[in-house]
């Protein structure tokens, strides 16, 4: 007596997902997906704000090891470049050496504002991100001295 299921054809066909069930898979992933990403989005500002303070972080601590190296920070004219090439305009560095392969931008693909002395800060030094808006003074700017222009 022959299974019904001894059939190749039949085996085949009763092994295979139906269109209706990968649908309801790719869906529910969708669903799941988009739940996801809906509850994340809070995050991403949070991560962009992290990211510019590590950055002012980073770049402060270059500029503070420039600055004892040279006896002077880089001037507003020679900005956060002087980390990364020699400056050629006066003053020139001393003891220059690169402390940087490259200045970062900030989260939104903007450089950041470099200025010496700073209007914040008179006796030091402001690095600015302009935030969302990319532009300066928008009231979402982002400094090292923790307040907005």
């Amino acid at each position: 007596m022959k299974n019904s299921f001894d059939h190749p054809r039949t085996r085949f066909a009763s092994a295979a997902y139906t269109l209706f069930e990968i649908m309801l898979v790719l869906g529910i992933i969708a669903v799941l997906v988009g739940s996801a990403i809906y509850l994340l989005v809070g995050n991403i500002d949070v991560a962009r704000q992290s990211r510019v303070d590590a950055d002012f972080l980073a770049i402060g601590t270059q500029l503070r090891t420039y600055e004892m190296q040279n006896m002077r920070m880089p001037t507003t004219t020679q900005g956060l470049e002087a980390l990364v090439k020699r400056p050629t305009s006066e003053p020139q560095p001393r003891r220059w050496l690169q402390l940087m392969e490259r200045v970062p931008l900030d989260p939104w693909g903007e450089p950041y504002l470099y200025r010496n002395p700073g209007k914040l800060n008179p006796r030091g030094f402001d690095l600015i991100s302009k935030g969302p808006d990319r532009q300066e003074g928008g009231g979402d700017d982002m400094t090292n001295q923790k307040s907005a222009n």
